[in-house]
């Protein structure tokens, strides 16, 4: 590490801290239906997943790979490059969290990424057929199969247990819960760690410290799993709540069939080295399971807003690291002005969210109902029956026919049940 220079320095920092927005920019992908159902008080949720976050982190350097010598070119990239694409990738993760939006942290890297090296290189210094085979066709295939799954899942798991008493179930759902939610806790240190310790693996190639090639260092994997468990441990509690009561109502059948659907789905790409989001399989399975349920719908004006934001992803943290990087190849005083761009961006940021504070007191504290439901859950809802709403029916029915000629009994009507 000697041969470490003050801008490499300054590389290593910012992907530090990237690492660490994204750990709690992603909290909720693991941590979102086991708060909403109850099955964890959400500080203990949030520090299980910082410590299965760290442990992930030292799986697998598979992921790490496929960043560090996969998506670009190592001839002709800077630590320069690498700078301005962090600073793209911090950005919108920060912007994505203020509005509570959860968006991937993974392709705003990859975005940034990309867009840096287009700005310094030119397109040929782009793997093209990298990105599309572990980054573009993952993005669009992960959420539609853990969704299936999550979906397939709850309808097994209520027809499995239609005459189980819930009471005697509940304990059984809930520690269920708990071990998908730590396996999904797992499946994230062990991917989306894994793109920070390539990031910085990618800067220390660029900078002639390490050969190409090379696998992370130990001291690279040691700090990049505790800047995202730091990050997860803070818990990103806007997309929380957005996870857990925006997108749709969850039971603990339907939590834990949609965090063991997208656990599986990760875990799988990490082994493959796929670069895969972990926002994309955990919100896809939400909405899976949110289905799978009869009478469960999807706020789609909400997924539509989340799907808005996968799209711009790429492009919007692409477009500000090609800005960052033309200005930071004007030399030391370049690289200055970005440094100061984003620190000046990320206290405003912070400040902007104090306005409306959501933390672990409040995270569940959301009406869901004030959001109007859209055409596509309307019409599911008046045609599917929540379980427990046929007996609320027929009481009510029953309330309302009067009682026998003679009998003493008054007629109860509907608006006094």
């Amino acid at each position: 590490m000697e041969h470490i220079t003050l801008l490499l320095a300054i590389v290593i920092v910012t992907a530090l801290v990237f690492d660490f927005t994204n750990g709690f920019h992603d909290t909720a992908n693991a941590m979102a239906t086991t708060i909403s159902t109850g099955a964890l008080k959400p500080k203990t949720a949030v520090a299980m997943s910082a410590v299965l976050n760290l442990v992930g982190a030292f799986l697998s350097v598979e992921v790490a790979k496929t960043i560090s010598s996969g998506i670009v070119t190592e001839a002709g990239i800077t630590p320069e490059v690498i700078f301005a694409a962090l600073v793209g990738a911090i950005l919108w993760n920060l912007m994505t969290w203020l509005i509570g939006l959860p968006s991937s942290s993974s392709h705003a890297l990859m975005g940034g990424l990309i867009g840096a090296t287009i700005a310094s290189v030119g397109i040929s210094g782009v793997n093209g057929g990298t990105v599309v085979t572990k980054v573009l066709i993952p993005a669009i295939a992960a959420p539609l199969v853990a969704g299936l799954a999550a979906y397939l899942a709850s309808r097994l798991t209520y027809r499995i247990g239609r005459n189980a008493d819930p009471k005697a179930t509940k304990k059984g759902y809930r520690a269920g819960q708990i071990t998908s939610a730590g396996l999904v806790s797992l499946a994230h240190g062990t991917n989306d760690a894994q793109k920070t310790m390539g990031i910085i693996t990618l800067a220390l190639v660029a900078g002639g410290v390490l050969s190409p090639g090379s696998n992370p260092p130990m001291w690279v994997i040691l700090s990049a799993g505790l800047a995202i468990a730091m990050g997860t441990y803070l818990g990103g509690w806007r997309i929380i709540r957005t996870m857990g009561k925006g997108l749709t109502d969850l039971q603990p059948q339907q939590g834990f069939a949609a965090q063991t659907s997208a656990a599986a789905v990760i875990l799988s790409s990490s082994n493959l080295g796929f670069s895969l989001s972990t926002t994309h399989s955990c919100s896809g399975a939400v909405m899976g399971a949110g289905l799978g349920r009869k009478g469960g719908v999807v706020r789609w004006s909400t997924a539509t807003r989340m799907f808005v934001a996968w799209g711009l992803t790429l492009p919007a943290a692409g477009l500000v690291a090609a800005g960052s990087e033309l200005v930071t190849r004007q030399g030391d005083w370049g690289v200055a002005a970005v440094a100061a761009f984003l620190i000046g961006s990320c206290i405003a940021i912070w400040f902007i969210s104090r306005r409306q504070v959501v933390d672990h007191t409040n995270v569940n504290d959301v009406d869901v109902d004030a959001e109007p439901a859209g055409v596509v859950t309307t019409a599911m809802a008046a045609v599917s029956v929540p379980p427990t709403a046929g007996a609320i029916a027929a009481e009510e029915f029953k309330a309302t026919i009067p009682a026998p000629a003679g009998s003493s009994a008054e007629p109860v009507s509907p608006a006094a049940v």
